[in-house]
């Protein structure tokens, strides 16, 4: 099959979204399928066409940006030749650009397939508002022309605002990939259930592929920061006002009413490196206030998350609202070894809730979040389990099939 993704950024970006389509689209030319991704040329060192591990990058340039906004004055004539080449298109959202990608999927004789990684939640100023009520609208229309819309569990898809409208109560969960999950135990072992999902809705367990950590690399990582006994608190993602970091940086305190010698290690971009955000700087007094016990690593490759997941005695997933859906992160901690300390969201709170290796805790309260952090630090050897078990649950094979019947389905003939 000749494939199109087409989403905002993509890598070398660093996000759960840009992460899930560069997985999902290596692992499509894998095996065999012409796999084509059409994004922004969001920074000017990043060719416009390239070929990456099998997957053709098409970058349209960028007339001018407003906030993590991209405007893209030859997107709908580079989107149209792209889409005819093509037998599948599959759309990322959110995006502002969603609307017109369907459209023209849908003039061009294809059936438009979304894939709704989160909801879209800005900072809350004056402008953000406005975004935000303008993306939400452009999605819908986008979702009202998709033949198939993709969501990660049916958790989020019931509390989202736009994947709600999708759902009906009487009709029946239209894919194989959730039924699985039914065989799955929540953490006091009672089996996950699933109610009722609209046909146009199918859940599909995202991509989660990581190297295993190696004991060289784990030494190498912790003498590299110094770590010296101290229990290792984990926070992988990139430093947005989103993901909840300062309700961490303010759970120190209480945490160190509890055990005293601490570390907290941040792995993801920072500052500058995130587009769009202000708050590293607006945060620099308390960052300042506590730098005894962070340390920032920037960004990381495969290899060196691995080793930073195996690192950490326990990682936090403290993001405050819907424009985190899952938590990519918390899979990955659990194939190496490490226990979460996850936000009561729809959808974060899966992950820890079908596999039991960790603590689900009240969304943005520092307090909350550091008696969860100490209760799994206590009682570590409780809720560790073994990587194969994880991998059964999340088997990369598994989530790149379901897209391949998916699309196969829905290919244009």
């Amino acid at each position: 099959m000749r494939i199109l993704f087409i989403l905002t950024y993509y890598r070398p970006h660093v996000s759960g979204l840009t992460i899930y389509v560069e997985r999902l689209a290596k692992a499509l030319a894998a095996r065999g399928h012409t796999v084509t991704v059409l994004t922004s040329h969001y920074a000017k060192d990043l060719p416009y066409e390239e070929t990456v591990d099998g997957v053709r990058i098409v970058r349209a340039p960028v007339a001018f940006r407003f906030n993590k906004g991209v405007f893209m004055l030859s997107f709908p004539f580079e989107a149209w030749r792209e889409i005819r080449a093509h037998d599948v298109v599959s759309i990322h959202l959110p995006q502002v650009e969603a609307a017109l990608a369907a459209s023209l999927t849908r003039l061009a004789g294809r059936k438009p397939i979304l894939t709704y990684h989160c909801d879209l939640q800005m900072p809350p100023v004056w402008y953000g508002k406005i975004v935000d009520c303008l993306t939400f609208w452009d999605n819908l229309l986008a979702g009202k022309l998709a033949d198939t819309i993709v969501t990660y569990t049916e958790d989020f898809a019931q509390h989202s605002p736009f994947l709600s409208r999708f759902l009906g109560k009487e009709s029946r969960i239209a894919d194989e990939a959730v039924r699985r999950q039914g065989d799955q135990k929540t953490a006091d072992g009672r089996p996950v259930t699933l109610s009722p999902c609209h046909p146009k809705v199918r859940v599909i367990l995202p991509p989660v592929v990581i190297p295993d950590p190696t004991p060289e690399g784990v030494r190498a990582l912790r003498d590299r920061v110094g770590l010296n006994g101290q229990k290792v608190i984990g926070f992988a993602a990139r430093f947005a006002y989103e993901k909840g970091a300062g309700y961490l940086i303010n759970a120190i305190p209480h945490i160190l009413q509890e055990i005293p010698n601490i570390r907290i290690l941040f792995a993801g971009p920072y500052g500058k490196e995130v587009i769009g955000e202000t708050i590293w700087y607006d945060m620099q007094p308390l960052i300042r206030r506590y730098e005894p016990y962070l340390t920032f690593l920037g960004t990381l490759n495969p290899s060196q998350m691995a080793d930073f997941f195996a690192a950490c005695d326990v990682v936090t997933v403290a993001s405050i609202n819907n424009t985190e859906s899952f938590g990519l992160v918390q899979v990955e901690a659990f194939m190496c070894g490490t226990p979460v300390v996850a936000a009561d969201l729809p959808g974060v709170r899966q992950p820890v809730t079908m596999t039991g290796m960790g603590e689900i805790v009240p969304v943005a309260d520092a307090e909350g979040l550091a008696r969860g952090i100490v209760k799994v630090l206590r009682n570590r050897d409780h809720y560790v389990k073994p990587r194969a078990e994880i991998m059964r649950m999340f088997e990369l094979a598994r989530t790149v099939e379901e897209y391949e019947r998916l699309f196969e389905e829905k290919r244009r003939r």
